[in-house]
């Protein structure tokens, strides 16, 4: 896996600093207030689970799996659910966890759908924000990192299922996924 790796981007010490500092924010920000974190599987769920550790205040969990990319590498531009929340959002602030702010379609569609089924508030953490590939108006509420129009793995992000697993996020050399 290495191997495919064009360059780090970010190391596993910068992404542990951002993160305690993120959930610091996030607690002050949610203290008193009924907290519901809503993981967007799969690529969110190394970044929730270490940013959870940092939350002081309640809070339940929750995930949705969403994709508007299917297998590919571009957007579809097609928001399809494949596991909805098993809780009704109504009466929730409610924090979306995303890996990776990208078009921002997905986001927004999310956003969108939660506020009409009932949730107090919505808002977006994100470990990384694309913003050269927005195609939504929607901007995330918490980010760790901007990061460059390059193809990027690493802590839980992935090309076809795989790398997700790298400790850092990393630049995929374009050659993987060009083949």
């Amino acid at each position: 896996m290495k191997d495919d790796i064009l360059k780090v981007l970010i190391g596993q010490e910068e992404i542990a600093e951002k993160v305690a500092a993120l959930g610091k924010k996030i607690s002050e920000d949610y203290q008193g207030k009924k907290l519901l974190v809503l993981g967007v599987l799969k690529g969110s769920f190394v970044f929730m689970a270490d940013l959870l550790r940092q939350i002081t205040v309640p809070c339940e969990v929750e995930f949705m799996a969403v994709s508007s990319y299917s297998s590919g590498v571009k957007t579809s531009g097609v928001v399809k659910i494949m596991k909805d929340i098993d809780i009704n959002p109504n009466a929730y602030n409610i924090l979306i966890v995303e890996d990776i702010l990208d078009s921002g379609l997905t986001l927004k569609y999310l956003k969108d759908l939660l506020l009409q089924r009932g949730a107090l508030d919505i808002r977006i953490a994100a470990l990384l924000d694309k913003p050269a590939r927005r195609l939504a108006d929607i901007k995330a509420d918490y980010t760790c990192f901007e990061v460059p129009d390059e193809f990027v793995v690493g802590y839980g992000l992935d090309y076809a299922e795989k790398y997700r697993n790298l400790p850092y996020v990393g630049v995929l050399k374009p050659e993987i996924y060009q083949k």
